[in-house]
């Protein structure tokens, strides 16, 4: 039986977002360099030498079906720049997390984001017919959290002491989700946000 849902690339103006392979290994510890983003503790992104382990455990995750995996390359470099996945893949219910997402700090604030995200509703809602896409982040990360709402996502609610962060602390998670009637209107509002000038 082959995982829900099958691998694929999109393209935007700005982004390519392909499926994850260890070729992009020197890319992501480049891009994991940048800023010393690992040191962010609401946050789990890898050392530049945890690069590799990180990717084959992505890999490994999507072999059990629960994850699909990608790399997040700059049109304009060519080069990845970070990573995101599908996760939490619920296939009977066609539901889907947007998560595990990161981008070097170079890149950051610009527009590869929206439209990665743009990108990846697009396949989630009119290729896969999902019913709703997630979000999850540290209740703390008032970037991320920020972000995830100006994608139109709604807050569901807070896990309260949903799990134990690796510096030991409890993470409250704040959970968002877009539904497949909201859709419209959030792709109308992305493509908006993507083409007015800056």
């Amino acid at each position: 039986m082959t995982a829900w849902p099958d691998e694929f690339t999109v393209t935007g103006n700005h982004v390519v977002v392909e499926p994850l392979r260890m070729a992009h290994e020197a890319d992501l510890q480049q891009a994991a360099a940048d800023g010393e983003l690992h040191r962010l503790w609401y946050t789990s992104i890898p050392t530049p030498e945890g690069v590799g382990a990180e990717i084959a455990r992505r890999l490994a995750l999507r072999e059990s079906g629960s994850m699909l995996p990608f790399a997040i390359i700059d049109k304009a470099s060519g080069h990845a720049v970070g990573m995101t996945t599908y996760m939490n893949i619920d296939a009977p219910n066609k539901r889907v997390e947007i998560g595990s997402t990161w981008y070097r700090k170079a890149v950051q604030r610009g527009p590869l984001n929206t439209e990665c995200k743009f990108l990846l509703l697009q396949h989630a809602f009119e290729t896969l017919d999902c019913i709703a896409v997630e979000f999850r982040t540290h209740f703390m990360n008032h970037q991320s959290r920020s972000g995830i709402e100006r994608l139109g996502a709604k807050l569901d609610g807070i896990l309260r002491s949903h799990m134990v962060s690796e510096n030991g602390t409890l993470r409250d998670t704040a959970v968002y989700s877009i539904i497949a009637c909201e859709w419209p209107a959030v792709k109308a509002h992305l493509t908006w946000q993507m083409e007015r000038p800056r």
